[in-house]
Formats: structure tokens, sequence, C-alpha cells
């Protein structure tokens, strides 16, 4: 597999970073991306990589549906900007970010989402795992509120154990996202009745079949969302969201607007608030025009060379 570095400026401060980068990996079957967050070390990086290579090599499922409802991501935004994001989308449901580290618009930008959505619309808000348990429990109505009914919360509070007793003591139906894809044992949330949806991503759980296996496991209805991918990583999350048994939520997966450019010829980008099931084509100008600087090829090939080389030790 012959890679490819890219890097790609965001349009919006996300997940604390204003650039996403990654590594493209062509095999028999087209293109995997390999992009784990800066941050990871090889162990967390590993499966990444599996996801990757599944792409390349062709192996995914028979899809059963041929589109994909997904929702809007509304970073940590003022309100005027995510009402606009929202207008903009096309899409029904609004996954919008809260507790961000410094902000306190959260109650505007929800009215604004609810106001650009109408009533119909479906608003559901992730906190990253930032809240305490108290801290859950006094926000999680006063946003209800203001969101006019939300959906879900997203990982309100970090450990599995909180997880279960803010779900508890409160009726915001909970979603379960870092308790899943960063635990040792993501059936945890299953065997504390800690969430009532699952959501799941195909690159920090290492592939589209592997996540279908703990889907069927677990038992939850699952929603499948983006780790900040290009189209030629969200196709790999779309693969999965249409080929489980049933998808009873939109899906997380229309955050290729967040990037500046991309590797496909057609960016996957929602249409009346769903994306298309399939494999984008790769631009080969955008191999030039979003190429790392030389400094970052290096970084990302050392990367990859660890999480291989910890392959090699863990089959020794």
């Amino acid at each position: 597999m012959s890679p490819h570095v890219w890097s790609v400026p965001m349009t919006t401060r996300f997940r604390g970073i204003t650039v996403r980068e990654g590594v493209l990996l062509e095999g028999p079957g087209g293109w995997g991306e390999w992009s784990p967050f800066l941050e990871y070390d090889p162990a967390v990086a590993e499966p990444w990589l599996r996801c990757a290579e599944e792409a390349a090599a062709g192996d995914w499922p028979a899809p059963l549906r041929d589109r994909v409802p997904v929702n809007v991501t509304v970073p940590a935004v003022g309100p005027e900007r995510a009402h606009d994001i929202v207008a903009r989308s096309g899409c029904r449901t609004a996954k919008v970010k809260v507790a961000e580290p410094g902000q306190d618009e959260d109650e505007a930008r929800l009215e604004a989402v609810r106001d650009a959505l109408g009533p119909d619309g479906l608003v559901r808000i992730d906190v990253n795992g930032l809240w305490d348990v108290d801290t859950a429990l006094r926000r999680l109505p006063v946003l209800d509120r203001a969101a006019g009914g939300l959906e879900y919360v997203e990982q309100p509070v970090a450990q599995v154990e909180d997880l279960a007793v803010v779900r508890r003591r409160q009726h915001v139906p909970v979603a379960a996202d870092e308790s899943i894809r960063r635990a040792a044992d993501p059936y945890r949330v299953r065997d504390l009745e800690a969430a009532d949806v699952a959501v799941l991503k195909v690159q920090p759980l290492g592939g589209v079949r592997a996540c279908l296996r703990i889907a069927e496991d677990i038992g939850l209805p699952v929603v499948v969302s983006s780790a900040l991918e290009t189209s030629v990583g969200i196709a790999a999350g779309v693969a999965l969201a249409a080929s489980l048994p049933e998808l009873p939520h939109a899906c997380g997966l229309a955050t290729v607007a967040l990037l500046t450019d991309d590797l496909a010829a057609e960016p996957l980008l929602p249409v009346d608030g769903a994306l298309p099931v399939g494999r984008p084509t790769v631009d080969p100008a955008a191999f030039d025009r979003l190429a790392a600087a030389p400094e970052r090829v290096a970084h990302w090939e050392a990367r990859l060379a660890e999480v291989r080389a910890l392959r090699q030790d863990r089959r020794s």
C-alpha cells in the first residue's frame, strides 16, 4: 500500500484542532483513510489502521440501503453562526457541541438551532464526557428546555458507571461514545444499562465488520458517527450505516463540511439530509493540492512504522 500524507485546514476550530491530517492507503479495493488524532499512541491508533486496510482491500459487506440519513454537526460557535450552519445544511437533525471550555453560549446556541430546524426537527447534544454527575443532572434540564426537547445527550460524563447514574436519574436519553470506543470493555455500557444509544465510529473500532459485531453484541440502537475524516474515511462510516439491520436515528457523518477541502472529486456532502452509499472517487489533483509539508510526512511515516512495529511485537 502506497501512503499519501494529506493536510486540510478546517473551517472552524473543532475538537481543539484547526487542521486535520492523515494518510491514504491504496489497495486492491481502492483507498482507505488512516487519520488517528495526533495525541493517540500506537496502541490506540492501531484499530484505525485496520479500518483503512479493510477499506483498501474492498472488504465491506453488501449494503441494505442506498442512502443514509445524517445530522448536521454544530461546533461550539455563537448562536447566529449555529443558526446559519443548520439552515444551510438541509438536515432535519442537529448535533450540537456543548460544555466547551471557555464557552458560555450553550443555551443560546440550542435556541438558535431549534429556531433553524423548526418544531419538528431533532436536536441532540454532545458533551464529550466533560461534565461530572452533578453538573450533568443540573445542566440537562436547562439545555433540554433551551432545545425544545432533546433527542438524546451524547457522553455527558466520562466514566461508564457515572453514565449509568445519569441515565437513571433524569429523562433525557443517553448515548455512549467514548465509553464504547475508548473502553477496554465496550460491553460495560450494555452490562450496566448505561445508555439508550450506541455511537460507533469505524476507524477507532477497527473497521466496518468489527463495528457490525459490536452492534450485534451490544444490543442497542446504533448511530454511526465520524472522526472528522475526509470523504474517503466517511465512506467507511456510510458503509457501516448502510449495512446495519436497523437504522432508527440519523447518523453523525455529515462532517466533510467542517473541512476547507477534500480528497474526493465529489465530496460526501448531504443532499436533503442524507448521504449516498458508495465509494467516492479520489481526485488525483488533491494529492498535490493537499500534500502535507515534508516534516509532517516524516511524522506520519514514523507513526505508521510504530503501529506496524507494535503489531509485529504482538505476533512475536
